[in-house]
């Protein structure tokens, strides 16, 4: 079903996209409108299979097959001939339906289109699109880190084929990833229930508190049995990416407060504090 994907986006959810793709055997052209970015995107996903090879958690030989199946490419360059295309670029719905509107006329109409968005309407992002492409038009959410986390919401929006929701549903199995059908409704499943995780530990400190963001953390995680905090995880997603999907669900939802955005929030993504891709966000890291 699917033999050669382009993933758009080379930042940290593509690199995680393409590295897990690659590693079922699949063809995997990561592209970006940025140079550096690609470059940086290629980098870390080899930096990924090289680190794990020497913690013997995979040979040279599977390093090698699987960089052999990793190709990069700008928008002029990519291959049209792709049988799933994955966007993961930011989380703003203008940005998204241009991208998906040039790829419209660059990839086989044959090819499905996804979006890695963890908020925003399917529904949305394909309406200007052309009918054929609306069927074959859904959301994969992925979570990061992707190779290691097995879930993918599978997002069905009101014109994609049944079928096409399926076929990935099975294929997505057999390659050990686990699968949540969604509809087409704010945040979907995960995004929509974890508003509380990242949100209310916030309203609890009320100021930034590094002492108290490691207190909660670890309360969760010892008494909750989390396996990370919400202060952890939250810089580990990144506060920016985090806050956009609060801020799309707090709209969708009338701006109901229990939705609602926090000013540490606001504040760390204004100072570019962003979490671990930054060396700082709600904690610090040696990068």
């Amino acid at each position: 079903m699917i033999k050669k994907v382009l993933v758009v986006g080379a930042g940290t959810m593509g690199q995680g996209i393409a590295q897990w793709f690659c590693q079922q055997g699949i063809d995997v052209q990561l592209t970006d409108i940025n140079k550096d970015v690609l470059d940086n995107g290629i980098s870390k996903v080899k930096d990924s299979w090289k680190k794990l090879c020497e913690k013997g958690k995979l040979s040279a030989k599977d390093v090698l097959v699987f960089s052999n199946h990793l190709s990069a490419g700008l928008e002029s360059e990519i291959d049209p001939n792709v049988s799933l295309v994955i966007e993961a670029i930011i989380e703003d719905l203008k940005i998204k339906k241009e991208t998906f509107l040039r790829l419209d006329k660059l990839i086989n109409p044959e090819a499905i289109f996804a979006s890695n968005t963890s908020s925003i309407s399917i529904n949305s992002l394909c309406e200007e699109l052309k009918v054929h492409r609306k069927r074959n038009f859904l959301g994969l959410h992925f979570f990061n880190p992707v190779p290691v986390m097995k879930l993918v919401e599978i997002i069905q929006g009101k014109y994609t084929e049944t079928d096409l929701i399926e076929n990935l549903k099975d294929w997505f199995n057999k390659n050990g990833k686990e699968t949540a059908l969604c509809l087409d409704s704010p945040g979907f499943i995960v995004n929509r229930i974890a508003r509380n995780y990242y949100g209310e530990p916030l309203r609890i400190v009320k100021n930034f508190d590094r002492e108290k963001f490691r207190e909660i953390d670890e309360i969760m995680k010892k008494v909750g049995g989390f396996r990370m905090g919400p202060f952890e995880l939250v810089d580990l997603i990144g506060i920016d990416v985090n806050l956009s999907a609060t801020k799309t669900i707090w709209e969708e939802f009338g701006k109901n407060p229990r939705f609602a955005p926090h000013e540490i929030q606001e504040e760390r993504v204004a100072e570019q504090k962003l979490g671990k891709k930054t060396g700082e966000g709600y904690y610090v890291y040696d990068r």
